[in-house]
């Protein structure tokens, strides 16, 4: 392509190349694409208004799961229609200050999203290790300055990631191999010394989403412990069972986000397969948290039926 042979160092438009080595599939690829976005967009609106319409459903675990869904919607909006643009119109351009937008909404919501689950995490130790003091400690105002906290801390952290990145020259070429503008992407275009920001990204991965995960298997070892000293086996199935959806949840979400992670620092992945690992990365949790929750809880299952106008077997 034309786009790489440019030299100006300081583009005013990225080129996108979609999925290299499957150009010829896009079209077929974008099918699952455009079909998993949709059930994210219709399962996380469901899960959103059968929240909000349930006063039962107004705690702790299911405000949290509230804010996740809502950070669900936005992830996967910031980059799949572009996406599948890609795929469907050739539609490789994008103009550097949306690739850093994109790049800058990704990184940060996801932080937020990893957040969102350890909030979560927490509401459920609180539950089974201190029941009694559940509702002491989650009052409203609580879970409010928590999902703010939790939006702070990913609107922060990540917001030196753009600027640092607009200063960097890319002469070497202005084309991304990927359907999303990402922060290591970019920083292997520049064609400058860039080993003090790649440890920079690597602190701040460290500092959120490693960081989140050290804190909820620590808190589901205390939840185990507690659990297996009740005396009743059926007291710690049901309790074990209230932990069962946030359990999937939580790998759905960490398994391939750090798949992908270590993989684009450290491994050595074909191309084409670590572009389809970071896309299920983005596609997949949003599609698989409201069915979770669906399934195993009667509460959000009840309410769905109830404003979609079907009556449960």
């Amino acid at each position: 392509m034309a786009a790489s042979n440019w030299t100006m160092p300081h583009p005013s438009t990225f080129i996108l190349l979609g999925i290299p080595g499957l150009e010829a599939a896009h079209v077929w690829i974008s099918i699952p694409f455009c079909f998993v976005y949709i059930l994210s967009l219709l399962g996380n609106s469901l899960l959103l208004a059968v929240i909000k319409t349930d006063p039962k459903l107004h705690e702790p675990m299911y405000l949290f799961l509230s804010m996740l869904a809502l950070a669900d919607l936005v992830v996967s909006t910031t980059t799949v229609p572009k996406t599948l643009c890609i795929f469907w119109f050739r539609d490789w351009a994008i103009h550097t200050n949306a690739c850093l937008a994109q790049m800058y909404l990704l990184h940060s919501l996801s932080t937020m999203e990893s957040g969102f689950i350890l909030a979560m995490a927490f509401d459920r130790y609180i539950a089974i290790c201190n029941p009694l003091r559940h509702s002491a400690v989650l009052t409203n105002r609580a879970i409010a300055k928590i999902g703010l906290g939790v939006v702070m801390r990913g609107a922060v952290l990540l917001g030196p990631h753009p600027f640092l990145l607009k200063q960097l020259p890319y002469c070497r070429t202005h084309v991304i191999s990927h359907t999303y503008c990402e922060f290591m992407t970019l920083v292997k275009l520049a064609c400058v010394d860039t080993t003090v920001m790649r440890a920079y990204g690597l602190v701040i991965a460290f500092l959120t989403g490693g960081l989140d995960l050290l804190l909820i298997v620590l808190s589901y070892v205390m939840i185990l412990w507690a659990v297996f000293r009740l005396p009743s086996k059926e007291v710690r199935r049901k309790s074990l069972g209230t932990c069962g959806s946030h359990v999937c949840v939580m790998l759905v979400f960490y398994i391939p986000a750090f798949f992908s992670f270590f993989s684009h620092r450290f491994g050595h992945v074909a191309p084409h397969v670590h572009i389809l690992i970071a896309n299920m990365y983005l596609l997949f949790p949003p599609m698989m948290n409201p069915i979770i929750y669906g399934v195993r809880t009667l509460g959000i299952r009840q309410r769905a039926f109830h404003l979609l106008g079907i009556k449960p077997a």
